[in-house]
């Protein structure tokens, strides 16, 4: 009997090996052990965490400086390891930083990319307690970010008026992933405790939770349209991608199970395309799925196969890619020295723009104010056609940051209070420097 194959216009979406000299070379990429993916991207630059010996820093490189880089400027204001950093949605020239340290910088772009090393930003924001971990710029609100933090809270915050907007608790252990949906309404985290969750950040509470992976290891999650996606491992150490809706939370739409590879899996989604992409940490190959709405709800298109390795990965904006040969995603792959751009291409020989493969995509410009934001308003993101090509923003608004002054204890009670946050913080200080020393006892033995 003959097997009827699924028609899909993404079937035959293939990858190439970069060439040599298409690589950004001589980089030192972190050897941090921090689950983020290392790399993140706008349409003018991308940014990489750099292995910093005192301190944290990371690089800003411009996509058209490919080949060998010889002396790379370095934002390096942090005091201790840069874990996350994320690009401002609609201002292409500020990007974000999260840190060991407790803080959140902003930090602004020099047009055509740094000259020299900068160690102040234009904001810093205070409140978290403990190291932050993952920040995320919201797809329709100007300035509003989120972070979260190995203190178990989610915080929103207008990064231009540097305040705390809303904070989210609920989350019993170390939180892993933080991710807004398409129009910046909700987030999904993952956490330590094995759980998923869903929530609006402006009603600060849990809407719904959910047991996604029994493994130790750490798991990650995404929207995809109105669903779900996370990704992670099972009690038997085997990579697993569950697909959840989050009106019926409780059981997965569909359970697959990757591999039984030990890497940390990295998904990404194309919302225009309805492909998912996964990457391993320690792989070196991209599987890539397409999405439908109807059971199994996924089907596997291919994979690109190389034999590096990557420790982190990052996809480009949609706006940017060239739809004269039919790319329809461009991701870079990080290694420990190389950042590699890997475009993924419709195999189709006619000139004219493919409008089937290339939907109004997602414009980069703010739907809502801030303001609007976090008093309830909801709106869908802007969007662009890209039958005219890539045609670069005149730059964005001028950013004003509102530098916020930390003012101290009023009376006896609050200075006493204060002093009672000190003595906890200098306690959980003692103890990293504990646990440091005996890192650095065993590596020297």
């Amino acid at each position: 009997m003959s097997k009827v194959v699924r028609s899909s216009k993404y079937r035959h979406v293939f990858a190439a090996q970069p060439k040599k000299e298409e690589c950004y070379q001589n980089l030192k990429v972190t050897k941090s052990a921090w689950d983020s993916n290392y790399v993140a991207a706008n349409t003018k630059y991308f940014g990489v965490i750099w292995d910093a010996a005192g301190g944290g820093s990371f690089a800003v490189i411009p996509h058209e400086a490919s080949g060998k880089t010889t002396s790379v400027p370095l934002f390096n204001g942090h005091k201790s390891a840069v874990l996350d950093i994320a690009f401002h949605s609609f201002n292409e020239n500020l990007v974000g930083s999260v840190s060991e340290d407790c803080n959140i910088c902003i930090w602004g772009i020099p047009e055509g990319g740094l000259t020299d090393s900068i160690s102040t930003p234009l904001q810093t924001l205070s409140g978290h307690k403990r190291k932050v971990g993952t920040i995320s710029f919201n797809p329709v609100a100007d300035n509003v970010a989120v972070t979260s933090s190995g203190d178990f809270l989610v915080k929103t915050w207008d990064v231009e008026q540097g305040k705390n907007l809303t904070t989210v608790e609920g989350h019993s252990d170390m939180i892993t992933s933080c991710e807004w949906n398409h129009n910046g309404s909700q987030i999904v985290t993952t956490c330590k405790d094995k759980k998923a969750r869903v929530f609006d950040p402006r009603t600060n509470s849990i809407v719904n939770e959910v047991v996604c992976h029994q493994g130790v290891k750490n798991s990650r999650a995404i929207f995809a349209k109105d669903k779900v996606i996370t990704v992670g491992f099972s009690k038997t150490s085997e990579r697993e991608l569950h697909i959840y809706d989050p009106r019926a939370f409780s059981t997965p739409l569909s359970a697959q199970v990757i591999d039984s590879a030990s890497g940390l899996l990295m998904p990404f989604y194309d919302a225009d395309n309805s492909i998912l992409y996964l990457a391993g940490k320690g792989d070196g190959n991209i599987r890539y799925y397409e999405l439908v709405d109807e059971s199994p709800y996924i089907h596997f298109l291919s994979e690109f196969k190389s034999a590096t390795p990557q420790r982190g990965l990052c996809f480009l904006p949609k706006r940017c890619l060239n739809t004269s040969e039919c790319e329809i995603a461009r991701g870079l792959k990080v290694t420990p020295f190389t950042v590699e751009p890997i475009s993924f291409r419709v195999p189709r020989k006619s000139d004219i723009f493919q409008d089937d493969i290339y939907p109004d995509t997602y414009a980069g410009e703010p739907s809502l104010t801030a303001e609007q934001w976090v008093s309830g308003t909801n709106a869908e993101p802007k969007t662009i056609s890209l039958a005219n090509g890539f045609v670069k923003k005149a730059s964005s608004v001028e950013f004003k940051p509102v530098v916020q002054v930390q003012e101290g204890p009023k009376n006896e009670k609050e200075l006493r209070e204060e002093y009672e946050k000190l003595k906890i913080r200098v306690a959980y200080l003692e103890s990293e420097i504990v646990k440091k020393d005996a890192k650095i006892k065993e590596l020297s033995n």
